[in-house]
């Protein structure tokens, strides 16, 4: 029970990284450059609380897990986000990269262990 306790921890810490990222990401959209101020400061503010989100998770998971997990759900979910608010390209190639990255998460997380 109390490794389920840590995992939940790590994954709470790792969820928060990803949305605040998500959050990021969008605002760079948004400061053109970083030429727009309240844009520029979600940028910085989303990234900030993103890495430390990370750095907390990984009192509980490992290393290679959480990065791909966060790396990898992000660019998913950014690029998901980009074609439905930014109206970016979409194609069948689009569909199947994120279905790879996904994938990539999931043989990732069916291997690995969290740290005791």
């Amino acid at each position: 029970m109390r490794n389920a306790n840590r995992l939940a921890k790590g994954y709470t810490a790792l969820g928060f990284a990803i949305a605040t990222e998500l959050c990021g990401t969008s605002m760079l959209k948004l400061s053109h450059g970083f030429t727009a101020l309240w844009p520029s400061i979600g940028v910085v503010a989303g990234f900030g609380a993103a890495f430390y989100s990370l750095s907390v998770s990984l009192r509980y998971i490992p290393l290679s897990l959480a990065y791909a997990v966060w790396s990898g759900i992000g660019t998913a979910l950014t690029a998901l986000i980009g074609i439905v608010v930014w109206d970016d390209p979409f194609h069948a190639l689009t569909l199947i990269g994120i279905g790879l990255i996904i994938g990539g998460i999931v043989l990732l997380n069916g291997t690995a262990k969290a740290e005791p």
